[in-house]
Order: structure tokens, then C-alpha cells, then sequence
């Protein structure tokens, strides 16, 4: 009888909300789950202990990182109070490994844990990540589209301001990096209006468009070509002349010959992918 008390305090969602200091007692009913057996969590749980990491197996915490969404869905949404002080440990873990591992699986974990949860306790994670080594936000940026997809649009444009940061990488010669950041813009596209396209994401395009590597700059070719069209099929006519205007200016009459040929393979993409109809393009 008490367990059932505590099971229905434990899965009432308004107690997820509140962040009151448990005693040590409440913290450890705060753990107690009827999914799977307690032992066996309780096991998983203790993964994080330092003590276990210098003594057992160094990678420990990083198959705890690897394995976490699995639990989480294995548990259900009503179940992850049980999880959230392991998965906040993990993510200031020293290790960059073992961030890195929940950098990549962060937007997996938000369709498990839907948009309220996802708001309040992953929103600040995934934000520290974006601070991380260029190891642990390689993990974030290719699942960027992912994950901002499941907030809410007025969160979602809190993240148009910190789109450019992915332009400077530890290593300037980390080109996957542009390259990945090329692919994810092209798939944000469908994620903002045409103003919030045209003034945050049309400077990060031009900008990888003169990148030094071809492979990213090939890819660029194809983000300001879907710029095009989607600005075009807009209800702003304007922003669709006003880009046309500054491709012209920017590339077509640069002074070097890479600016004019980038004029030339952008048109070329333009043309290819019916982007704009030939009167509009000529």
C-alpha cells in the first residue's frame, strides 16, 4: 500500500515540474519505478559513481551515455525523474567521449520525452553542448534540424542568433564541420519564414558559398538555390529580388575570377532544380 502512495506520487506529472530539494529519504523513492525491476536500475543508475569509474572500467559512464535513450524509452516519459540526475551528471561529465555520445543521441531522447520535458531539462543540455569541443557539437549539428524541430516555434527562433557560431571550429581545417552545417541550413529552411531566411540564415550561405574547400562550397550551391525557391514561393516577392540583387553584386562582378564562376555554378543549381520560372531567372 505504501508503494502504490508513492508510485502515485511519483507519476503524478505536476511533482515533474517542481524542483524542491528532496530529503534522502524522497531521493531515493524519487528513483522507484514499476517497469523494470528496481535492482536493475538501481545497477544502471550507480554507473555514474566515480569511484566505480577509476575502479571497475574507465569507458563505464560512456556506456551509460550510449545506452540511456534506450532506458529512457524502455521507462516511458513518466518514469524519467528516475533518470535525469544520471543524464545531467553525464552531461558535465570530464570525459568528452561521454558527452559527445549524448550529443549525438540528444534529439532521440526529446521525441521520447516530449516537448515539455524536452523544454526544461534538455533545452539547457543540448545549450551546453553547443559551448562544447568542436567532438561534442559535431554530435548537436548533425541532428540540428532534429531537435529544433520539436520546439516550439518561438524557442526555435532563439537559435537563429547562435546559427553563425557554427562557422568557427577549433580547427579551420575541420571542413566536414561547414559542410554538415551547409546540410543541416538546408532542411532549417523548413523550419522559419522567409524574413528570419533571409536576415540569419541568407549571410551564413553567402559566407560558406566562398568557403576555401569545394566540397562545402558545392554544397552551399545547393542551399542558396532552395533559399531561392523558397523565398520565391513566399509571400514577400521583395526578399526574392533583394537575394537575386546580392548574388549579382556579391559574385557575378567580383573582382576575383572564384566569385564569378560561384555566380555561374549558382545559376547553374538555379536552373537545375526549377527554382525560379525562366522569366523571373532571365
Amino acid at each position: 500500500q505504501s508503494m502504490d502512495s508513492t508510485l502515485h506520487y511519483i507519476h503524478n506529472d505536476s511533482d515533474l515540474s517542481t524542483n524542491s530539494s528532496f530529503s534522502p529519504e524522497e531521493e531515493r523513492k524519487s528513483k522507484v519505478q514499476d517497469v523494470v525491476p528496481q535492482a536493475l536500475l538501481d545497477q544502471y543508475l550507480s554507473m555514474t559513481d566515480p569511484s566505480r569509474a577509476q575502479t571497475v572500467d574507465t569507458e563505464i559512464a560512456k556506456h551509460c551515455a550510449y545506452s540511456l535513450p534506450g532506458v529512457a524509452l524502455t521507462l516511458g516519459r513518466q518514469n524519467w525523474h528516475c533518470l535525469k540526475d544520471t543524464y545531467e551528471t553525464l552531461a558535465s561529465d570530464m570525459q568528452w567521449k561521454v558527452r559527445r555520445t549524448l550529443a549525438f543521441s540528444i534529439h532521440e531522447l526529446a521525441v521520447i520525452l516530449g516537448d515539455q520535458l524536452t523544454a526544461g531539462d534538455l533545452v539547457p543540455v543540448f545549450n551546453g553542448f553547443l559551448k562544447d569541443l568542436d567532438e561534442v557539437r559535431i554530435g548537436v549539428l548533425k541532428h540540428l534540424h532534429d531537435f529544433l524541430k520539436l520546439l516550439h516555434v518561438d524557442k526555435r527562433r532563439e537559435y537563429l542568433y547562435q546559427l553563425q557560431e557554427f562557422l568557427v571550429t577549433d580547427n579551420s581545417r575541420n571542413w566536414r564541420f561547414r559542410a554538415e552545417l551547409a546540410e543541416q541550413l538546408i532542411l532549417l529552411l523548413d523550419l522559419y519564414s522567409a524574413r528570419d531566411i533571409y536576415d540569419y540564415l541568407r549571410p551564413i550561405a553567402f559566407s560558406l558559398c566562398a568557403d576555401k574547400v569545394s566540397s562545402v562550397r558545392w554544397i552551399s550551391y545547393k542551399l542558396v538555390s532552395e533559399m531561392v525557391k523558397k523565398l520565391y514561393m513566399a509571400s514577400t516577392p521583395t526578399l526574392v529580388v533583394d537575394l537575386m540583387n546580392e548574388l549579382v553584386e556579391k559574385f557575378c562582378r567580383c573582382h576575383k575570377w572564384s566569385g564569378r564562376q560561384t555566380f555561374v555554378f549558382i545559376c547553374q543549381t538555379i536552373s537545375e532544380d526549377d527554382c525560379l520560372p525562366m522569366d523571373q531567372f532571365a
